[in-house]
């Protein structure tokens, strides 16, 4: 009897521990689906909040550990832990995981990045938009995965209304001669020379001062750029989007390091960084028409955003010709030279299929930002 009994809890004991098991095996599986914790380094080259690019960024720093608990997103603004090559160079070399970064600033590292930049490319919110769809940025995100080791999540860009601002107005190329301005690139500087402009590349942490001292006497722009500027340089001029200048940014990841992460991990953080684009796009949007619609004036003589009419586009860019595109084309391989022309012929497609108020961005109900975007 003792011995049945002995028998009889073993077998007990085994099925007891055969139904532990096979009730822990979903667990055991979400556990090894699960993303796992990350802690990465995010350097970019605009300022913190209220710039929307900022606001973004900082979106993704507050919802990472949402997303993935326990992870940290350490943002590094205006430059604070690289300049744009240099953070380049870092996420090649795996020593920086993430940037969101000016594409035509990484051409000292991979000239090739020039072939995307250029004013009166992509000249509406739509074209805009639909930049990654173009033949040339996809050539750009399998060059640089293949070549370079950095991974291309999409495109996060600046404003809808890049422009120029200073302490004074520039309505039209006269108002450039002999002006130092602040150029956000090499291209940005064959515009401004042709404009008569004298061109002065640096960081954006460095303009204010700049301003103050009278190093420069303007700066090329977002919107949200010069909102942080505003009582340096109070007379702000744009066009429209990509009038004076194409501000393509992409959002980026070292393959060194994101490789490394487990699929779960990494189609979470995919997931994450489409969703903080999105976002930083409605941002973008809005703080140029909530800025519109307290700064803006319908006369250039006034400070304040002024629009320029079509008129007064059209000699801006008629002024500028084929400087910039045959700019690039001196500092591009010969292989990359069709391409210069390809992204111009691709954008002014783009800018015709795609024209004012089209875009879903443009419907924006801007108002579901007032607690976040606060116009000072």
């Amino acid at each position: 009897m003792e011995r049945y009994q002995q028998r009889r809890f073993a077998i007990l004991r085994a099925a007891l521990g055969a139904l532990i098991l096979t009730s822990a095996l979903p667990q055991i599986a979400v556990a090894q689906d699960a993303p796992k914790k990350v802690v990465l380094r995010f350097a970019c080259d605009f300022t913190p909040p209220p710039h929307p690019a900022g606001m973004a960024l900082a979106y993704f720093h507050d919802r990472l550990p949402q997303v993935i608990p326990g992870s940290e997103a350490r943002i590094y603004y205006s430059g604070a832990l690289y300049t744009i090559p240099e953070a380049f160079e870092a996420m090649r070399q795996g020593n920086l995981e993430m940037t969101w970064m000016q594409m035509g600033k990484a051409a000292p590292v991979d000239p090739w990045m020039m072939s995307i930049v250029g004013p009166g490319i992509l000249t509406t919110v739509g074209a805009v938009d639909n930049l990654e769809k173009t033949k040339t940025f996809q050539m750009l995100v399998d060059r640089l995965a293949k070549n370079q080791a950095i991974k291309v999540f999409g495109a996060g860009h600046m404003s809808f209304g890049m422009g120029v601002g200073g302490k004074k107005r520039y309505v039209k190329p006269d108002d450039f001669s002999g002006r130092k301005v602040r150029s956000m690139g090499p291209v940005e500087n064959a515009s401004l020379e042709a404009w008569k402009a004298n061109p002065v590349v640096m960081g954006f942490g460095e303009v204010p001062t700049a301003l103050e001292s009278g190093v420069i006497d303007g700066l090329m722009t977002s919107i949200g750029g010069w909102l942080s500027v505003r009582e340096q340089a109070p007379y702000y001029t744009t066009g429209g989007a990509g009038v004076f200048t194409g501000d393509y940014y992409m959002v980026s990841a070292s393959r060194r390091w994101w490789d490394r992460l487990t699929p779960a991990t990494q189609k979470a953080l995919e997931g994450l960084i489409a969703e903080t684009i999105k976002t930083q796009k409605e941002y973008n949007w809005c703080v140029d028409k909530l800025t519109y619609d307290k700064y803006g004036t319908k006369d250039p003589s006034k400070p304040g955003v002024y629009w320029l009419s079509p008129q007064e586009v059209s000699a801006m860019t008629s002024a500028v010709g084929n400087a910039s595109s045959d700019y690039v084309k001196t500092k591009v391989p010969a292989e990359a030279k069709p391409w210069v022309d390809t992204f111009t012929k691709e954008g002014r497609e783009l800018s015709k299929s795609n024209p004012a108020g089209s875009s879903w961005i443009e419907k924006i109900d801007c108002s579901k930002y007032a607690s976040v975007i606060l116009i000072k």
